[in-house]
């Protein structure tokens, strides 16, 4: 390859971890064209960008971006991919689901919501890691349920309020009659 194509790659791998807020480093190897294929696939139907780097210019690119990738230079060993997702848990479900029929990928290392997780024993701990927009449903249900139970006390209170004044203006007629 090229000193000049080489500079390509990384310049690009650096604009695109640079625009990621996320992204995961995996091991595809032995996986055969058809499952790659369908990984691929897969990746294309859940927003997850797919790219298979080779270390030496990964570690390059990861140096030229101004964040401190340190801990993923113990990682950067064998065959990998990365995934760029805008959702931070997207990759992690994915690879967890598609390890149900399969042996990879294997989850080498992780960048999501500004913090690093290393080794594949960390999946379940991102799967768990709610996307933003789960938080804000989540936020949007809790802020939603107390407005419920008074708009709901209310309701029932103007009700028995209402009963109330009806039976006491019916006591009314009925005294001054």
């Amino acid at each position: 390859m090229k000193r000049e194509d080489k500079k390509l790659i990384i310049e690009s791998l650096t604009e695109q971890i640079k625009g990621a807020s996320h992204f995961y480093l995996t091991d595809i190897s032995e996986l055969n064209a058809a499952d790659t294929t369908l990984l691929r696939r897969i990746c294309f139907k859940e927003n997850i960008q797919m790219v298979v780097a080779k270390n030496t210019l990964l570690n390059k690119a990861l140096e030229q971006v101004n964040a401190n990738y340190k801990e993923f230079e113990s990682v950067l060993k064998g065959n990998t991919s990365i995934m760029f997702s805008e959702a931070g848990n997207a990759p992690a479900k994915l690879i967890k689901d598609f390890r149900k029929k399969h042996k990879k990928p294997i989850l080498k290392a992780a960048y999501v919501e500004e913090s690093v997780y290393i080794g594949d024993d960390q999946l379940d701990a991102l799967v768990a890691i709610k996307s933003k927009n789960e938080l804000i449903g989540d936020v949007i249900g809790l802020l939603q349920s107390p407005a419920k139970n008074v708009i709901s006390a209310l309701q029932s209170g103007g009700t028995i309020l209402h009963g109330v004044l009806k039976t006491l203006s019916e006591k009314e007629e009925s005294a001054s009659e």
